[in-house]
């Protein structure tokens, strides 16, 4: 079985400021950092990082350099990493005190993939490989559709949201991993018992898994329903914090460990990202995710 994260490559430009900028104000940064992400290739380094065989696929633009060789660095497969004229994609990211971000997208070469790429690339795959998909790139919907008829796995990290996903046969996917704002978007509901239960009954051969930040994660699925409480740390910066948790549960789901564990170990992995500015370069390695639980940091 081989996992293919078909996804975004991005350049994020982090910006430290006192609050996030409101309509009409000028406000001067504390500082700049630049580093290498966009929420695929986040969620491939964090299945590399716990143990996982990552094939990546997507499209990279003329400043793309650093970007494959960040990949190789974390031995992420390239072998379906394209680039392309123009721009790679970029992110302008603001970061508060107490960690929160919000994020401006710019696609660039990551909506740049073609219908022949998509076919050369699913050509190396088959029944039971697992595709991992995420919202920075075209033709989700044509790699759902192709994925699907060639019967492999699809995950969906609806990210970011916009309606016209809803039109893409999410009946096919799966399993989905969303936040509780992705949750209310898709659901029409406000509350995570509701919104589970709506998504439940909309995709019932789905697994849904619901994270809620400081409230932890519940997943709901065709057999089971499991929660799990969050580990309590103090948030520097939540950038990539989703994306950690995406790469690490689904290691843990193809590593065999089961559903509350796998569950668990990624809101672990979560917790440390947080911990640590950044994206990409917060992201945990299994050993200090491992060293996380056996101390009980954190509480729960």
């Amino acid at each position: 079985m081989k996992v293919l994260n078909f996804g975004s490559l991005n350049y994020d430009y982090t910006y430290r400021v006192s609050h996030m900028v409101r309509p009409g104000e000028t406000l001067a940064s504390e500082n700049l950092q630049t580093h290498c992400g966009g929420k695929g290739l986040n969620q491939s380094i964090a299945l590399a990082r716990a143990g996982v065989s990552v094939f990546h696929a997507g499209m990279a633009g003329e400043d793309g350099g650093r970007l494959l060789e960040v990949c190789r660095q974390e031995r992420i497969r390239t072998d379906f990493i394209r680039n392309c004229e123009g721009k790679s994609g970029h992110a302008v990211i603001q970061v508060t005190p107490s960690g929160e971000n919000c994020i401006l997208l710019y696609g660039g070469a990551n909506r740049k993939n073609s219908l022949e790429h998509i076919e050369n690339v699913l050509r190396s795959f088959g029944e039971g490989d697992i595709l991992l998909l995420q919202n920075e790139i075209n033709l989700v919907d044509e790699l759902i559709e192709r994925a699907f008829r060639k019967k492999m796995k699809i995950v969906l990290n609806p990210s970011p949201f916009e309606e016209k996903l809803l039109d893409y046969g999410l009946e096919r996917v799966d399993t989905f991993l969303i936040n509780e704002t992705e949750g209310r978007q898709m659901s029409g509901e406000k509350t995570p018992e509701k919104i589970l239960e709506r998504l439940r009954q909309t995709y019932p051969q789905s697994e849904i898994v619901l994270t809620l930040g400081e409230k932890g994660v519940c997943l709901g699925g065709r057999k089971e329903t499991v929660s799990v409480p969050a580990f309590c740390v103090k948030a520097v910066d939540t950038t990539a914090a989703g994306d950690t948790f995406t790469g690490y549960y689904l290691a843990g789901v193809l590593q065999g460990r089961g559903k509350k564990e796998s569950l668990r170990r990624a809101c672990a992995a979560s917790a440390l990202a947080v911990m640590k500015k950044g994206a990409a370069d917060s992201i945990p390695r299994t050993p200090d995710v491992d060293l996380f639980l056996d101390k009980g940091c954190g509480g729960v």
